[in-house]
C-alpha cells in the first residue's frame, strides 16, 4: 500500500505545480532551485551510491542536508552566501513537502529547522575612473566582437544594469531618440526605465547600425547570432579586464565581475551626491535600504565627514578593572 508520494513526484510537482503553477516563478528562479537540486542528486549519487529515481525522501534528511552543505563549502568551495542560497531551496521544497505530506512533516521540521550561516560582509568592489577607461579602451575596435564588448561594457558601467538584463535586452528596448533610455525587466518582474548618457547613445547608435537586428533580436549577441550567457559575459569580461591591467596596474588587486560593474555605476551616481532612493530606483533595488553598502564603500565621503569633525584634545586613558571577576569579563 502507497503510503505518501514518493521522492521524484514530490520534486516534480514542486516544480510544475508549485513554483511555475502556483507561484509563476521567474525563470531565474526556476533555474536556481533546478541546479541546487541538480547537486543535491549528485551528491547523493555519489555518497549514497543510489540513483536520483532511486532515492526516497526519507535519504535526504536533516544529516544528508547538513553534509551536503558541507560539501559545498569545503569540496566545491563555494561562499557561505552561495550556500544560504542552497538552503534556502531546499527548505521552500521541504516546505511544500509538509504541506502535500503530513506524515513527512517531522522529516521536513528537521530540514526546515537547519540554520542559514552567518558571514563577513565585505564592502563592496567597485572601478574608478581610470579603471574604467582603461577597461574601456581594451576591446579592439577594428573587429565586430570587439566593437561589441566595447558597446556592452559601457553600457553595463553607465547604466548598472544585470547580467539577466544585459543580455536579454531586444534591440526594441533601446531608444535613443529625446529622452533616450532602456527598457528592461529587471528581478520580481519589475520593468523600469533606465537613462543614457550621451556616451552610450552614441555607441548604441553606432552599434545597432552595424547589428541590423530584428525589433525582437537581442542588442549583444553572440558570435552564432543567438544571445549571449552569463559565462560569455563573463568570459569577456575576464579577457578584457586582463588587457587593462597593463594600462592600469590597480587592477591587478581586484577581481572584476559583471556586477561589479553595477557596483561602478551606483557609487559614480553616489560621488555626484545623487539621492540613495534614486540609486535604487535606477538600479531596481527593492528597497532603499540595499543601497547603503555603497555608503559603507565609499572611502571619500567618510574623508569629507572626518574632515568636518573637531580634533579631540581630552586626555586618552584606559579602562582598567580594579577586580578580579571584572578583569576576567574584560579579557573574554
Amino acid at each position: 500500500m502507497k503510503t505518501h508520494a514518493t521522492f521524484s513526484e514530490l520534486l516534480q510537482t514542486y516544480f510544475t505545480e508549485r513554483l511555475i503553477g502556483q507561484r509563476s516563478a521567474s525563470p531565474n528562479t526556476v533555474a536556481s532551485h533546478r541546479d541546487t537540486f541538480r547537486l543535491v542528486l549528485g551528491f547523493a549519487q555519489r555518497f549514497q551510491h543510489k540513483s536520483p529515481a532511486a532515492l526516497v525522501i526519507e535519504d535526504l534528511n536533516a544529516p544528508f542536508i547538513g553534509r551536503f552543505l558541507d560539501y559545498l563549502e569545503t569540496t566545491r568551495g563555494n561562499s557561505p552566501r552561495t550556500r544560504n542560497v542552497r538552503l534556502a531551496a531546499i527548505h521552500a521544497f521541504f516546505g511544500y513537502v509538509a504541506l502535500q505530506e503530513p506524515s513527512l512533516a517531522a522529516l521536513a521540521q528537521r530540514v526546515l529547522s537547519i540554520p542559514t550561516k552567518r558571514f563577513k560582509i565585505k564592502p563592496v568592489d567597485f572601478l574608478t575612473r581610470a579603471e574604467i577607461d582603461a577597461l574601456l579602451a581594451t576591446p579592439d575596435q577594428n573587429t565586430w566582437m570587439g566593437r561589441r564588448d566595447r558597446t556592452l561594457l559601457l553600457v553595463a558601467v553607465q547604466t548598472g544594469l544585470r547580467v539577466s538584463e544585459l543580455v536579454g535586452l531586444w534591440c526594441q528596448d533601446v531608444a535613443l531618440g529625446t529622452g533616450a533610455h532602456l527598457r528592461c525587466m529587471g528581478k520580481g518582474r519589475k520593468e523600469r526605465c533606465t537613462p543614457l548618457r550621451k556616451e552610450a547613445v552614441a555607441a548604441l547608435r553606432t552599434w545597432l547600425r552595424e547589428r541590423k537586428g530584428h525589433p525582437t533580436e537581442v542588442v549583444f549577441p553572440s558570435s552564432r547570432g543567438g544571445p549571449l550567457s552569463r559565462d560569455g559575459v563573463e568570459y569577456l569580461l575576464t579577457k578584457h579586464v586582463r588587457g587593462a591591467r597593463q594600462r592600469c596596474p590597480s587592477l591587478k588587486l581586484k577581481r572584476v565581475s559583471p556586477h561589479v560593474l553595477r557596483h561602478s555605476a551606483a557609487m559614480d551616481l553616489l560621488q555626484h551626491r545623487v539621492d540613495r532612493s534614486v540609486i535604487a530606483l535606477w538600479l531596481g533595488h527593492e528597497s532603499v535600504e540595499t543601497t547603503q553598502v555603497y555608503l559603507h564603500a565609499n572611502l571619500e565621503l567618510k574623508e569629507q565627514a572626518l574632515a568636518k569633525t573637531t580634533p579631540y584634545k581630552g586626555r586618552l586613558g584606559r579602562f582598567r578593572p580594579a577586580d578580579k571577576l571584572l578583569a576576567f569579563l574584560q579579557g573574554l
